[in-house]
């Protein structure tokens, strides 16, 4: 796997980035097709009573609280890469506690989508986008992060891969502290956390 030789630059996904959002997040070929817009984590089953045009209206209204829903990934001025990273108990799919066990009554901040634009993959962003996520966490006062990642050193189609590969959170620093249950893609996945400099013991 090449690498890219410019480190990535970030910004939090606000309103004045939405165009770049959209070029990330959106539909590719007509403004009118579903497209996830990261919302299926987010907003759980209400996600899937929404249409194209309302579900783009859910995401520009995010783009304006703070802190921003994500970050957008840079390499030359070009938006490359998307992280969706907020609290735990903000990320409705993530309450479903016997599918993403908790393990202590810490409200981690949760990295839940990776996502590399397509002719840009396999050059190391995705590992970028995660420590950008990380550091955009802890810039908001998290004392753990957590990530929900694939548990496989198989090669996974990329369509299952936006909550990126164990091998990534490692290479971070994380480590496992539970089984997600069920199957992404076929692979299994793990529950994986971070403590910030100033909690690890």
């Amino acid at each position: 796997m090449s690498t890219e030789s410019t480190v990535m630059k970030f910004r939090p996904a606000t309103q004045r980035a939405f165009d770049d959002v959209t070029e990330m997040l959106g539909p590719k070929r007509r403004p009118d097709a579903l497209a996830c817009w990261c919302l299926t984590y987010r907003l759980g089953a209400e996600a899937s009573g929404l249409d194209a045009g309302e579900r783009r209206a859910r995401v520009f209204e995010m783009c304006a609280h703070r802190p921003a829903p994500g970050i957008l990934g840079y390499l030359d001025g070009e938006v490359v890469g998307w992280a969706g990273v907020a609290p735990r108990s903000r990320v409705a799919a993530l309450q479903d506690t016997e599918t993403y066990p908790r393990v202590d009554e810490v409200d981690p901040w949760s990295i839940f989508c990776l996502r590399t634009k397509g002719r840009r993959r396999r050059r190391g962003i995705g590992q970028q986008l995660l420590l950008g996520a990380i550091a955009f966490a802890r810039e908001h006062g998290a004392e753990v992060v957590e990530g929900y990642p694939l548990d496989t050193g198989e090669k996974v189609d990329a369509v299952f891969t936006y909550p990126g590969l164990r091998s990534m959170f490692e290479k971070a620093g994380f480590v496992e502290v539970a089984p997600v249950r069920g199957t992404l893609g076929g692979s299994p996945r793990i529950v994986m956390r971070l403590a910030t400099p100033r909690t690890r013991r």
